[in-house]
């Protein structure tokens, strides 16, 4: 059984409270119409006390318990604060040491805005890769100076840590989660029903590139990011990696030992993915769909979407579509 802990701030944003609230509830209902007797998450609102609370916005919330009941949880996450971060944090100090007890434990822990604040606070951001609400970055970077703030990303990643630069950006991380804790299949099923796009944003399917295989370099993960942003151009190594000032040979190198595959298998992955995308999801034929994700010759698609799939494009849109028709017959419709 896994344990999911959201934290209730006086001062936080309500909505960072919400967002992966519904979502993992979303997530949950999911999985029990698939496997109704799967073991079941808990998922708790917890605060310093467990008394109900002002949120932002004059939002009234009801937590379900005490943070010194929860004695262990698998993911926490701790909401984005309005106003002064230092002020609410100097007001919380047994949150602080609550956080870094349950991470020391082997909890996830996930903060939204500057809910990092909170993390650095504890000392569990120390030496690692970090983010928080641009606003705060030269007061964050002043105070914390041994986290490797990172000024360009909206999500980072390490050691059991996310960091989100805005509220916007905790739903692609809560997708991320879900499917860790759920599968993949729930977590397409959620976006389908809380999010607008066809696909997933490049920050999400980035996530699940780096949490298979985590690094640090943060130009290939530059050069990872522009590629899942323009995976539909006519790419060429030699104009990329001078794009970012490296020798072919050198950019090469470095992205195989980055991310354990060549920069051309990574970019067919990239497309591959949003082509399943829009075979779920849109009516667009294939061949209007090899165009739409960077390749001319459809042929030449539907033998490598086959060869990487097992099965081709037609018969994928197939199954899913078959997929996606059932859950939402026993389900009622959308969420």
């Amino acid at each position: 059984m896994k344990h999911v802990s959201i934290l209730a701030i006086p001062q936080g944003l309500a909505s960072s409270i919400t967002i992966p609230l519904e979502m993992f509830h979303a997530a949950e209902i999911i999985k029990r119409i698939r496997t109704p007797y799967a073991p079941a998450r808990t998922l708790q609102i917890a605060s310093d006390d467990g008394k109900t609370l002002t949120m932002t916005g004059g939002i009234h919330i009801q937590p379900d318990v005490a943070v010194a009941e929860i004695s262990h949880t698998d993911l926490i996450f701790v909401p984005a604060l309005w106003g002064n971060p230092n002020a609410v944090v100097r007001r919380h100090p047994a949150l602080t040491s609550w956080l870094k007890a349950r991470y020391d434990a082997g909890a996830t822990v996930c903060s939204v805005g500057t809910g990092s604040y909170f993390l650095a606070e504890a000392g569990i951001l120390n030496e690692r890769s970090a983010t928080t609400h641009w606003y705060y970055f030269d007061d964050f970077q002043k105070r914390y100076p041994l986290v490797k703030l990172q000024r360009k990303r909206f999500i980072t990643h390490a050691d059991r840590l996310y960091c989100t630069g805005s509220v916007n950006a905790v739903r692609d991380l809560t997708l991320h989660l879900v499917e860790r804790l759920f599968t993949a299949d729930v977590a397409d099923e959620v976006a389908h029903h809380f999010t607008h796009e066809l696909k997933r944003s490049y920050e999400s399917m980035l996530l699940a590139s780096e949490e298979k295989n985590t690094h640090h370099d943060e130009l290939i993960i530059k050069i990872q990011e522009w590629l899942q942003k323009n995976f539909q151009q006519n790419v060429s190594l030699q104009a990329l990696a001078q794009r970012f000032e490296l020798s072919v040979r050198s950019f090469n190198r470095r992205f195989r030992l980055a991310v354990d595959k060549t920069p051309l298998q990574y970019l067919q992955e990239v497309r591959l993915e949003q082509a399943k995308a829009l075979l779920k999801h849109s009516n667009l034929t294939v061949a209007e769909i090899a165009y739409a994700v960077g390749y001319q010759d459809s042929g030449h698609f539907a033998s490598l979407f086959k060869r990487i799939n097992g099965v081709t494009p037609n018969e994928y849109r197939h199954l899913v579509r078959t997929k996606l028709f059932n859950v939402e017959s026993e389900s009622g419709g959308a969420l």
